[in-house]
């Protein structure tokens, strides 16, 4: 047992992200403050468009890496992208999923169109640029959806005077090389400041209780902002489904403050929560939290899929296509040797059975089994138990992804 916890800690340690990617330079591209995107997308099963709103000047600094500009992960359903204007070079991009990928799963998604906002922060460019918002196509490959021309001399720009109260939580040096997180505090209104500022502290430790972002707890500056968010269970008919649609309203409250990440934090003992792939994630105070947390912020923050079983969701079908799952903690065996087929000790049965003598505190070995995705059968996760599972540690699959991202924001 000693020898295996030896080889993962050598794993995590040296863990790197997955393609080293062409650098840009950044003072060439970028001033160094932050232009602000929000689009609306509408659609359906049937298809969608989606649309710039408004353009906006973050009247903040860049707060993203300068050298990890371009996105390394194949993972999300949408991407950001920025191209030079005169070159055609690409600059910027970033990977990122929706509410709305959900909701055209649904049975009224398959029929009723819908708009879903979305908000997205970019490097402010130098000069004249395309700006891609693409989408995946029948065989997942990252195509351009929509593509506007940006030129910073002539643009009108909006900007965000009222926003939130910024309350700084635990710092740890310059934005552009830490994981910057906004904790955003929704139902509040009449409650002492005892009780928020004991609530940030709850949900701030709750971050940095489970490995592997316990080791990293330096890697991070998080900050706090209270306001409304118009957050509400019951999200596509499930209870405990606990998201946002005003994506927009919520970068207004959070205005300036540095923002890789969003933590919507709900004033409410219910049990729920909710993420979505660099989109945001959200926790009730249920005494749960210190589970329902970390599970959510690895969707958020890592891409992860949940592991659970779940027939009755109404988009249990999300994952049973033809092409291999997003997520790199799932697999439906179309194409496992992009998963984790290379870290499986050697002799492992592909599928691997069930040990039902692992307990839930424990990940167990790693493997190749059945249930995961909401679904029971056709689609496999790492280990017996996770935390995108049953609330276990994460397995050595989760925490690899997790790690590199890391990577990509503090390198």
């Amino acid at each position: 047992m000693k020898a295996k916890n030896i080889l993962l800690a050598v794993l995590l340690l040296f863990a790197v992200l997955p393609a080293e990617a062409a650098k840009v330079n950044f003072k060439k591209y970028f001033t160094g403050g932050t232009l602000r995107l929000d689009c609306v997308r509408e659609g359906n099963a049937q298809g969608d468009t989606v649309w710039v709103s408004r353009w906006l000047d973050r009247n903040a600094a860049w707060h993203g890496s300068r050298t990890q500009l371009l996105d390394p992960f194949d993972c999300g359903d949408y991407r950001v992208v920025v191209r030079d204007a005169r070159s055609g070079q690409e600059i910027y991009s970033r990977g990122y999923s929706n509410l709305f990928r959900e909701y055209k799963a649904t049975e009224k998604g398959r029929r009723v169109k819908m708009r879903f906002e979305e908000t997205l922060l970019v490097p402010m460019p130098k000069r004249a640029v395309r700006i891609a918002l693409q989408r995946r196509d029948a065989d997942q490959r990252m195509v351009d959806a929509t593509v506007v021309d940006f030129d910073p001399s002539v643009q009108r720009l909006d900007t965000i005077w009222r926003q939130g109260e910024r309350r700084d939580l635990e710092v740890h040096g310059d934005p552009s090389k830490k994981v910057d997180v906004v904790i955003v505090a929704q139902g509040y209104d009449g409650e002492s400041p005892q009780k928020v500022g004991v609530d940030f502290y709850r949900m701030k430790e709750i971050l940095f209780g489970k490995a592997p972002f316990s080791n990293h707890r330096t890697d991070f500056n998080v900050y706090g902002v209270v306001g409304d968010v118009e957050a509400a269970f019951g999200t596509f008919g499930i209870d405990r489904y606990l998201m946002t649609f005003s994506v927009h309203r919520l970068h207004d409250l959070i205005g300036t403050t540095p923002c890789d990440f969003i933590i919507v934090m709900v004033n409410d003992e219910t049990y729920g929560g909710g993420a979505i792939y660099n989109f945001y994630a959200v926790s009730s105070l249920h005494r749960m939290a210190e589970y329902v947390l970390p599970h959510e912020f690895g969707h958020s923050f890592g891409g992860l899929a949940d592991e659970y079983v779940d027939e009755e969701m109404s988009y249990s079908g999300l994952h049973s296509h033809d092409y291999e799952p997003l997520e790199p903690n799932i697999t439906n065996l179309k194409d496992f040797g992009r998963k984790w087929q290379s870290m499986l000790p050697e002799g492992t049965p592909v599928p691997t059975p069930d040990n039902n003598n692992v307990p839930k505190s424990q990940c167990g070995p790693l493997g190749v089994y059945e249930g995961a995705g909401y679904s029971s059968k056709g689609v496999y996760r790492p280990a017996m138990h996770c935390m995108m599972r049953d609330y276990a540690p994460f397995c050595p699959v989760c925490a690899k992804r997790l790690e590199e991202i890391f990577g990509l924001y503090t390198r």
